[in-house]
């Protein structure tokens, strides 16, 4: 590790990273996710890969519509190296994909779409109803067996009234970052969604994880627009069936309403 930027015992930290230049970044412990405080949460680094695709040969007029995180092994709180490349380029669809790597090991896979943004005349479809609105400021949430110092503390909660993590879904939450992702670096939408997604299966909790091991194995983020401001609402449900998976589904709204999808595949094992 460099020179830490941070200090140990602060509650709050000013970023989740601080880039070292040249793709490589130093994590912080606002990114230790609730299993343990040496395994980062995947929200902080599915954003990381995000934005590096964002900035990859940027294409006046194009966005990223959709994008598949995969998650071979956990990602440590230690220095990542970020590197991204085109798989396709056309005239109006282009793939890419990145690799996040830890100590030399390849820690989170990215492919992601961007596409041409739509022309100012596609109808506005929005099948699903609007979120319930912005409740007012809660006390810190808590999770049980849950380490709360790291990424759970980095983000603004704000559940139904009587609801928390540790409520059985299906569930609903509208949640900020306190912090942004990059030291001294603006967020964008992309990044905001991305930083919050993987808690989708978390707001929904409805398998039992302290009786089983359930845990992701993937993210998959698909946004027909750009979510708008700093506040995101995320309704999630989870189904599953014996001898299969689990799979949680999410719906991203802001103020102004439905955005998106999330999809998560959920391992489910024995203990």
């Amino acid at each position: 590790m460099t020179d830490r930027w941070f200090a140990e015992s602060e509650p709050q930290h000013r970023a989740f990273y601080r880039s070292l230049g040249n793709g490589r970044y130093e994590s912080s412990p606002a990114t230790a996710g609730p299993w343990s405080p040496k395994a980062q949460h995947a929200g902080p680094p599915s954003a990381l890969l995000g934005r590096a695709l964002e900035r990859h040969a940027a294409r006046q007029g194009f966005r990223i519509a959709r994008i598949t995180l995969e998650l071979p092994r956990p990602v440590p709180v230690d220095d990542l190296q970020v590197e991204v490349r085109t798989v396709h380029s056309g005239g109006r669809t282009e793939l890419v994909e990145g690799e996040l790597t830890a100590n030399g090991k390849p820690v989170m896979l990215a492919r992601a779409w961007r596409v041409a943004a739509s022309p100012a005349d596609t109808p506005q479809l929005r099948p699903e109803a609007g979120p319930p609105p912005l409740p007012e400021s809660q006390a810190p949430q808590a999770m049980t067996g849950a380490h709360m110092d790291g990424y759970i503390a980095a983000m603004e909660w704000r559940f139904e009234k009587g609801k928390s993590f540790d409520t059985p879904g299906p569930g609903m939450v509208w949640a900020r970052q306190r912090i942004p992702l990059v030291a001294d670096e603006p967020d964008t939408p992309l990044t905001r969604a991305l930083t919050l997604a993987d808690s989708s299966w978390a707001v929904a909790f409805e398998l039992d994880h302290h009786q089983q091991f359930v845990i992701n194995t993937d993210v998959t983020v698909s946004l027909h627009r750009e979510p708008v401001g700093e506040w995101l609402c995320m309704r999630s449900s989870t189904a599953a069936s014996p001898h299969g998976s689990g799979l949680a589904l999410g719906q991203f709204d802001d103020a102004a309403g439905d955005c998106g999808r999330i999809l998560q595949t959920l391992l489910v094992a024995e203990r």
